[in-house]
């Protein structure tokens, strides 16, 4: 991760006086990068003195080094009116504890919003399952974090009920066949839809380049189917094309013209 990345970090999460706790989260993301996150959470080093030791001085100095960069970065992350107030403490240490006293939300707090935005949350009919998708499993990484201490099947029958209605068949076949079942009943559900899809697809275009059946439709086809006989095939009296055996000019002819 690059020292732009970790910038982009806080300026997109810079501190108004209600996102201490986001705030503050991904501030420890920052200087964990950077191995300086003890400068949060330890006081300055005991001051030195003529019998201290080398280490001891390098501590010390690298204290020094390190609180002077991240006093700059906490106070470069918050909003102008907000950094006025804390711009006079050198250590870190006691801007972070003035600001938690004043900003910082206990957990019980962020944990009852969180499982309230879960338990609430509602798929509105048509829009993206990919984002509500998106929202819901936040929620549960964030219950997670929070210790919420819900069970995983809480958390599915959560998000099944936040589904719309067009889900119910989904739903149904989920609380039927069990969660390894799920992929395999929408592969066969989407098998069915594309043939389905393909068959009504070939009945259109056979319907789009089938004739156009007479009126009458099948009295209609048996007499088209008639005549078309009349014209090709042969008297079966005198092996002649053109005429039917009733009409048979030698037949007739022999039976001095009366027709069978």
């Amino acid at each position: 991760m690059s020292k732009n990345s970790l910038t982009a970090i806080l300026e997109a999460n810079i501190f108004n006086g209600i996102n201490y706790n986001d705030w503050l989260r991904n501030l420890r993301i920052v200087l964990d990068f950077e191995n300086q996150t003890y400068v949060l959470d330890r006081s300055l080093p005991r001051a030195l003195l003529e019998e201290s030791t080398h280490e001891e001085r390098l501590i010390f100095e690298k204290w020094l080094e390190d609180n002077r960069k991240i006093r700059s970065i906490v106070l470069g992350s918050m909003t102008n009116d907000i950094q006025k107030q804390y711009d006079r403490p050198d250590d870190v240490q006691s801007i972070m504890l003035r600001m938690s006293q004043i900003y910082a939300v206990p957990d019980r707090h962020i944990r009852y919003a969180a499982t309230k935005a879960f338990f609430s949350t509602k798929m509105i009919e048509g829009s993206s399952v990919q984002e509500h998708g998106v929202k819901m499993l936040s929620l549960v990484e964030k219950l997670k974090d929070l210790k919420a201490n819900l069970e995983k099947e809480t958390y599915i029958v959560v998000i099944l009920q936040s589904l719309p209605p067009s889900f119910d068949s989904f739903i149904v076949n989920y609380n039927m066949n069990g969660e390894a079942s799920i992929s395999k009943a929408k592969g066969k559900g989407a098998g069915r839809w594309r043939r389905k899809k393909g068959k009504t697809e070939s009945t259109t275009a056979s319907a789009q380049s089938a004739p156009i059946a007479p009126l009458g439709m099948g009295k209609g086809k048996r007499k088209a189917v008639r005549q078309s006989w009349i014209a090709k095939d042969v008297c079966i009296y005198c092996r002649e094309k053109g005429h039917w055996k009733r009409e048979c000019p030698k037949l007739l002819s022999n039976q001095g013209g009366v027709q069978e």
